[in-house]
């Protein structure tokens, strides 16, 4: 990238009292860049706030549905974008030529990993280079994305300076991570405290008065690589202990215990424990993910990650667990090899009550089933239809099937890979042949029986 002339630099030192009062006095526009479970929620933080907002996504179809004011989101209703819409506070864009225009970017993107497992920050950085093509003076740039420690000032910053312009002179540098939980009810994005961390005083300063004004409490870190090692962290930290119950799910088995009876007992201590529950595998934008970013940082620093690594095997494990447990249950209590049964998978999205299908293990099962000969289906009233996907791209375009007494008593097994609250258990536990629940939702609802099966 070319330099800039230097008669464009920003000279002197940026205004960093007028910026404040821009912000204080909502005058500050608000560019996001990623319309997805993760930007848009904060887009509405900041509607809601009395903040002008303008969307980026390179997806025309994404940025059409939200100019028509639907979110395409199950859990974020579509009101507040088409209210903003309507008084012109809002707008979503294709046209990445428009980054100069809003005051602050922040950058919510996909962080996946490559086939080998390693980082691919192909999008954080598509974005850096777009902003740094339009880059102009006074304007606050904040990664959102989970990414190692370091991204920020090893990656993003160069890219920016490419400009001619200086990071804590001529424009502002931060990271926040973002703590979406899609589909909880207690929590959303404006009462979820922010971590804020930045590599110069005025960055963070800045960064803590915006998001101040978006979220209940903001958390200044030192750098911002402290603030990105705090996000790996809070994940792998749900990532080993994830790990460690689905491991004791399959000893407490072997010794014919229920698990989940030990857990709900345990966690009637008050101090010392803290309840996490097992399950067919992690799913998810955070944790299959971002544990996988610090081990690959560590080996720069030849330290071995076997702790998190050992994690994330244990955890990879488990849609073969349950598809072993499957096909033993069909043996033992219904003569019936796996190879020439039909099956039916419950659940797609990758937690209850959302319509989120990224990293589920339901396609893993799906595959796994598959791969022993069976034939399967999958119902869920939040993905009509298995969308594209890097890892199984074979599964893409199948539809889910609809739910009847007829239709579960035609199948072998039924599979409860997602545990949906809207779902009849009750009518799934009495017409099925067999089911093997891997969420433990039919003793949740207190039905128990032969045909039903822990795994």
């Amino acid at each position: 990238m070319a330099i800039r002339a230097k008669q464009n630099r920003y000279n002197p030192v940026a205004d960093t009292e007028t910026i404040l009062e821009k912000i204080k006095s909502r005058r500050f526009a608000i560019g996001i860049i990623g319309m997805g479970y993760v930007g848009l929620p904060l887009a509405l933080s900041a509607l809601k706030s009395g903040f002008r907002v303008v969307g980026f996504d390179i997806d025309e179809k994404r940025v059409a549905l939200l100019n028509r004011g639907e979110s395409g989101i199950k859990h974020i209703p579509s009101t507040a974008i088409a209210a903003a819409l309507g008084e012109g506070r809002f707008q979503a864009t294709a046209d990445l030529l428009r980054l100069s225009e809003p005051d602050a970017l922040l950058i919510a993107v996909p962080t996946p990993l490559s086939k080998q497992r390693e980082p691919d920050l192909t999008y954080v950085e598509n974005s850096t280079r777009a902003i740094a093509r339009t880059l102009r003076a006074g304007q606050l740039v904040v990664l959102e994305s989970t990414t190692w420690p370091g991204t920020t000032a090893e990656v993003m910053k160069p890219i920016l300076e490419a400009s001619g312009f200086k990071a804590g002179q001529d424009f502002f540098l931060a990271f926040s991570p973002e703590r979406e939980d899609p589909g909880n009810a207690s929590f959303h994005t404006a009462t979820i405290p922010k971590v804020v961390g930045a590599d110069d005083e005025a960055s963070l300063e800045l960064a803590c008065a915006l998001y101040d004004a978006l979220i209940v409490k903001t958390v200044p870190v030192s750098t911002a690589a402290t603030a990105e090692a705090v996000k790996l962290t809070e994940n792998i930290f749900r990532s080993v202990n994830i790990a460690l119950v689905n491991e004791l799910k399959v000893i407490f088995d072997r010794m014919g215990i229920n698990v989940w009876e030990v857990i709900d007992a345990a966690k009637t201590k008050p101090f010392g424990f803290m309840p996490f529950y097992p399950g067919p595998g992690l799913g998810g934008h955070c944790i299959p993910i971002d544990p996988f970013y610090l081990t690959w940082k560590a080996r720069e620093y030849e330290v071995a990650t076997r702790f998190i690594e050992l994690a994330g095997q244990i955890n990879t494990d488990m849609p073969h667990y349950v598809v072993g447990r499957l096909a033993e249950a069909l043996d033992q209590r219904a003569g019936r090899g796996l190879s020439v049964a039909k099956i039916l998978v419950l659940g797609l999205s990758y937690k209850k009550n959302i319509d989120d299908t990224r990293e589920s293990p339901s396609l893993k099962l799906i595959e796994l089933i598959e791969r022993r000969g069976a034939r399967t289906d999958y119902h869920d009233p939040y993905a009509p239809e298995i969308p594209m996907t890097r890892e199984h791209a074979a599964l893409a375009g199948r539809k889910s099937v609809s739910l009847a007494p007829e239709v579960i008593s035609s199948y072998d097994a039924v599979v409860i890979s997602t545990d949906h609250d809207v779902i009849d258990w009750a009518m799934i536990a009495k017409h099925a042949r067999l089911v093997i629940d891997t969420r433990n939702v039919c003793a949740r609802n207190g039905l128990h029986g032969e045909t039903i099966v822990r795994a």
